[in-house]
């Protein structure tokens, strides 16, 4: 019975079909909270006792040290507008060990946890990304971190110092015109040829977006591996002698190596650039791992994309947000119209809180994630959430942001505080595989398959024809999924009351209701794979549904982990709230699209009478107004939740942008005892009306406030009226940048050449 169900399923396409490279990438890594999920029963308890760290002493001084004196050194405004990082900050970087972050103490690297790494890239980067990628590319997928994990005794002594060091320069060469997000169809090619008595590889490629690119001098380079004469030994050679990828190294000035043209990519300039390579040889010792590393390219990228997703481009983009967060509230309380602060309006005051609960919520899973990969993790599915929706809804924050600022933000200039990071954005979003292939293909195709505790065990039985495999793993994924109908009944009547909560308090029923979100998605994965199988590939839009459920369940749980790990801070606790409702209420909109959008016999039962059931009993729905305002209160002022959430942002101590702004909201604050007695008193008509702000001289004469109360106010004031000013260019300024000359000599505006002092304005003359 079993075995002739088994041929059915083989000839009707029942399971999906798994390619050697999906193989690979299915089978590198580990399931991490992932898998809880995906079991429809979650258990909390284990998962609050996962880690969630803290930075060593050493990695604390690193960086209010060296990473604060690099903020410092940058003229952030002069690098934007040259393109060009001046050559003693590049020094200062290499000297100062960053990019040797990730590599051991005994090659000269620093060894720091993927959390430290991940905090630096976070505040570095969203001050100046020219400087940011070098310590980026330094300590991401690329020659340090490859050789460190797969290198041969000879590539780590000879490249780790020397990349620890700065000596090399290293860039990653992956991505061509006809491989983006699809990496594996990769069409650079590597020839294993004789040369006399040594064997070397013949290298042809064409790739493009490269960071570092240009400035590189030792490039990783991904191809397709042949060596058909079997010269590289019999020893585990396909037949065919094609290794398929393979990760080979290139130094600058190889012969037919080509580097240093640039492209210039959207928002803060960073250098970045096409490689070609026409007949390039090199020895098959360069071969990242030497000659028995040949062909294994793939896995070593899918076992180290998965850390590298976690870290780099979540902390990019959490790194912006949480510039948002640091400026944003400020400048709803600094900006008023119509006599009161701007944030005080509900539709200003509705983007401030969810910019403040999102940012903490993002935090809260950057480090929880990054906590995961320091204690050995490696959890594919989860790193892709984490890079997707992290830069998905940084760039949303980011929009919120600039809608607040409004005209401020859109005039550019060096006291633009958001501009830069609001164009960025979309580079985040697009590379490391875009965010729309991530949502629609990868997360819920590689996690269903590869986190469903039954799933992939009945694969493989099929594909090997293990009867008894496959007979034990089917009634097991059977039993699984009608225990989980019935759990999921009980659990929808209950309103997740039924589920167990490892906490007491305002955030328990949170817990019950994730169980509750769990359990549904475990049943309606396994109604997807008994139903679609192996068409699920295809069925894009509603695997992206999948992912949303998923995707909002972990970032709901990591903001649920910092409240617990941060001792329940009851300040912070409206963006728990916050969070996690607005979490819930994606959830349901993501189930109410699958129950829509399902299709067949069951699909008519799910958008008919399954729909109405969904809406009836909604596991969320969007935050309430006073829930919204809780949350934008703790970034409206000098509170101690705005100070955990905004911590390690650098902010220039230069007078400007937001420098000016925070030192405004700090008047602002303190002089809000004193303005709310002058308000009082026009309500009882003791003094006109007016900008209060403007009455300091009748209300000190009344009695109303004492004359350090008026001179505070007064202070307040101008610097509120200064915080809103931005940039002004003389034609010569504009004109000059805008004719494409401005390396020749231009002028910055006014307020810029005023940092610089005489030095600069004599260069410039």
């Amino acid at each position: 019975m079993f075995s002739s169900l088994m041929k059915w399923m083989q000839a009707n396409h029942i399971l999906p079909k798994i390619s050697d490279t999906e193989r690979q990438a299915l089978e590198a890594g580990t399931v991490w909270i992932d898998g809880e999920i995906f079991s429809g029963n979650p258990d909390f308890k284990k998962i609050l006792a996962e880690n969630y760290n803290r930075l060593s002493d050493e990695e604390r001084a690193f960086i209010d040290g060296p990473v604060e004196a690099l903020c410092r050194m940058l003229d952030v405004y002069e690098i934007r507008r040259t393109h060009a990082l001046p050559d003693e900050v590049l020094a200062f970087i290499k000297s100062s060990g960053m990019m040797g972050f990730q590599i051991a103490k005994e090659y000269g690297g620093k060894q720091f946890s993927r959390l430290a790494i991940s905090t630096i890239m976070a505040k570095l980067g969203v001050v100046n990304a020219t400087a940011g990628t070098f310590v980026v590319i330094g300590n991401s997928l690329g020659a340090a971190e490859l050789i460190t994990h797969y290198g041969t005794d000879e590539q780590k002594k000879a490249y780790l110092p020397k990349l620890a060091a700065g000596e090399y320069v290293p860039c990653f060469g992956l991505t061509e015109p006809t491989a983006g997000s699809d990496a594996a169809g990769i069409q650079a090619r590597g020839d294993v040829f004789k040369d006399g008595d040594e064997v070397k590889i013949r290298l042809n490629f064409r790739k493009r977006f490269i960071t570092l690119a240009p400035v590189a001098d030792l490039a990783t380079i991904a191809c397709t591996l042949h060596d058909p004469e079997h010269l590289l030994g019999p020893e585990g050679a396909p037949e065919s002698g094609d290794y398929g990828i393979t990760c080979v190294l290139v130094h600058r000035g190889t012969p037919g190596f080509t580097q240093g043209h640039h492209h210039q990519p959207i928002g803060d300039p960073f250098y970045n650039g096409p490689l070609v390579g026409e007949d390039v040889v090199v020895p098959v010792d360069n071969i990242v791992g030497g000659a028995k590393m040949a062909g294994q390219g793939w896995r070593m990228l899918m076992e180290q994309l998965a850390g590298g997703r976690m870290i780099s481009l979540p902390a990019g983009a959490i790194g912006a947000a949480k510039l948002a967060a640091k400026v944003v509230g400020p400048y709803s309380l600094v900006r008023q119209q119509f006599g009161i602060p701007i944030g005080y309006m509900e539709g200003v005051e509705d983007k401030v809180g969810k910019t403040a609960a999102l940012v903490y919520m993002l935090d809260g899973a950057r480090v929880f994630g990054c906590s995961a990969i320091d204690a050995g993790q490696q959890p594919p599915v989860v790193s892709a959430v984490m890079k997707a929706y992290s830069t998905t809804l940084g760039q949303q924050i980011l929009i919120d942001s600039m809608d607040v600022f409004a005209g401020t933000g859109v005039m550019q200039g060096p006291n633009n505080i958001l501009g830069y990071a609001y164009q960025s954005a979309p580079v985040g979003v697009t590379v490391e595989g875009a965010n729309i292939l991530t949502r629609t293909l990868m997360i819920f195709g590689q996690g269903a398959t590869r986190c469903h505790p039954y799933a992939l065990n009945v694969v493989n039985a099929v594909e090997a024809n293990d009867v008894a495999a496959f007979k034990k793993n089917l009634l097991g994924w059977i039993g699984h999924f009608a225990l989980n109908c019935g759990r999921s009944a009980v659990r929808y009547l209950t309103r997740g009351w039924s589920a167990g909560t490892p906490v007491s308090g305002p955030t328990a029923k949170y817990f019950r209701r994730l169980a509750w979100v769990a359990t549904r998605f475990a049943v309606l994965t396994d109604l997807a794979m008994f139903t679609i199988g192996g068409k699920l590939k295809v069925r894009g839009k509603l695997t992206g549904r999948y992912a949303d459920v998923l995707a909002w369940s972990i970032l709901a749980t990591g903001a649920l982990r910092r409240y617990e790990a941060e001792g329940r801070q009851h300040a912070d606790l409206p963006l728990v709230r916050y969070a996690v409702e607005y979490a819930l209420a994606q959830i349901q909109d993501a189930f109410d699209g699958i129950y829509a959008n399902f299709g067949g016999v069951l699909g008519l039962w799910l958008k008919t009478a399954g729909r109405l059931l969904l809406r009836l009993n909604p596991v969320g729905s969007l935050p309430r107004d006073d829930v919204g305002q809780a949350a934008a209160r703790t970034i409206q002022g000098l509170t101690d939740s705005y100070e955990r959430l905004t911590q390690d942002v650098f902010v220039a101590e230069d007078g400007q942008g937001a420098d000016r702004l925070l030192k405004a909201f700090r008047q602002v604050c303190l002089a809000q005892v004193a303005v709310a007695r002058i308000q009082r008193a026009q309500h009882q008509r003791k003094l006109p009306r007016g900008i209060p702000e403007t009455l300091t001289a009748q209300a000190l004469a009344a009695g109303v406030i004492s004359a350090q109360d008026a001179a505070q106010v007064e202070a307040a004031y101008a610097a509120r009226l200064a915080a809103v000013e931005v940039d002004e260019f003389t034609p010569e300024q504009y004109f000059v940048a805008a004719a494409g000359v401005a390396a020749a000599g231009a002028e910055a505006p006014t307020s810029a050449r005023q940092k610089r002092g005489p030095r600069r304005l004599a260069a410039h003359a």
